[in-house]
């Protein structure tokens, strides 16, 4: 029995082939802007690729481009398809081709959803890319001499001011390695010395943090150094006083900030998955409407149209003997006892040709 079965006369389905064509046109801007929102996405990840460590978090904006630009081909098609559809004669040339047509499409539909889904599975990947490329970033800060890396500084410093952040995980990060590069550290302070060789591997540690971590709103002037030590601040306690610097460590900030960009792509991609299918569905219907009147006759009278032409488990079990036959016509039978029954026969010469014969006497 057909599933959802529907009655057309010819107007409903003129009127079906219409409006899919138009839809379909709109299909193709939908995927416009499914390309434009994947790369919106790749260019914001690569503004911040120096702070993020090499990984799969472009796997979502390649596969938005990609379903965009499919999208885009495949509605166009589509909205020619459904334009010839209006027609019952320019339809035959379609008929064999529209079949596979919705299959492909069903295929790029979920495609989308995939799409989708993957902006809410990416944050995983994304935190610990930002954790690992965030922990590199602060600790060569101070190599502002070194090929490859005196750009990390300032790249630290207007990521820290941008997004009124500190650290990796806090602003205590920045105690826990030698950010004041070498050239900058008076060898002759006694100071120094001491700071050097009471700090573990030699480094020089303080308990400070790079200037960009301040609070500008704070009306106290910023305290940079000497966070816990009381004594070195007028009525100063550090651990009772709210700090006039950024408490949110960067790659929190960071990953809050590309959870909401993401989550609004998601569920701009849900919805064009959604129109997407209503669109592939509208042209099931047409298709299977407009093979039953060809199979009728008569063009002008009314015919059925379904989703399936089975109820789902029968459809489901006739493809499922398709994929387990797949092949089956072309392998030979290796079971003992079951070969060839042509082998080692021996062939009949029909035309022999050294067929001995006795001589006839010869007359005398």
């Amino acid at each position: 029995m057909a599933v959802l079965r529907v009655k057309f006369t010819k107007t409903k389905r003129d009127k079906l082939a219409q409006i899919l064509w138009i839809l379909n046109w709109v299909s193709v801007v939908s995927g416009i802007i499914l390309f434009s929102l994947g790369l919106f996405l790749k260019i914001e990840i690569k503004k911040r690729n120096e702070v993020m460590a090499k990984g799969d978090i472009n796997s979502v904006p390649n596969m938005l481009i990609s379903v965009g630009v499919i999208a885009c081909i495949i509605n166009f098609l589509g909205g020619k398809i459904c334009y010839d559809c209006s027609d019952a004669n320019k339809f035959s040339r379609w008929k064999l081709v529209m079949l596979p047509y919705i299959v492909c499409t069903f295929c790029f539909t979920f495609c989308i959803l995939v799409g989708a889904l993957m902006c809410y599975t990416m944050r995983n990947e994304l935190e610990e890319s930002l954790y690992l490329g965030l922990r590199d970033a602060i600790k060569f800060y101070k190599d502002t001499d070194i090929p490859g890396r005196c750009f990390l500084k300032k790249t630290v410093d207007l990521l820290q001011i941008g997004f009124r952040c500190c650290g990796n995980n806090g602003f205590r990060d920045w105690f826990e390695i030698q950010w004041v590069s070498p050239r900058y550290l008076n060898m002759a302070s006694k100071e120094v010395l001491d700071q050097l060789k009471s700090n573990v591997d030699g480094k020089f540690l303080v308990d400070g943090v790079p200037f960009s971590c301040c609070n500008p709103s704070s009306p106290r002037p910023c305290i940079q150094y000497q966070l816990t030590n009381n004594s070195a601040h007028y009525n100063y306690d550090f651990l009772t006083e709210e700090l006039n610097i950024w408490m949110k460590g960067c790659r929190e900030a960071l990953l809050d900030y590309y959870t909401g960009i993401m989550r609004s792509i998601g569920i701009a991609a849900l919805l064009i998955w959604l129109f997407e299918l209503s669109v592939l569905i509208g042209v099931r219907y047409l298709q299977t409407a407009m093979k039953n009147v060809l199979l009728l006759g008569d063009l002008e009278g009314e015919s059925d149209g379904w989703l399936l032409e089975n109820s789902f488990v029968e459809t489901a079990k006739y493809n499922i003997s398709i994929i387990k036959n797949l092949g089956k016509a072309n392998q030979i039978s290796t079971v003992s006892g079951m070969n060839d029954p042509n082998i080692n026969v021996q062939n009949t010469d029909c035309d022999k040709t050294n067929i001995t014969t006795k001589s006839l006497p010869a007359a005398r």
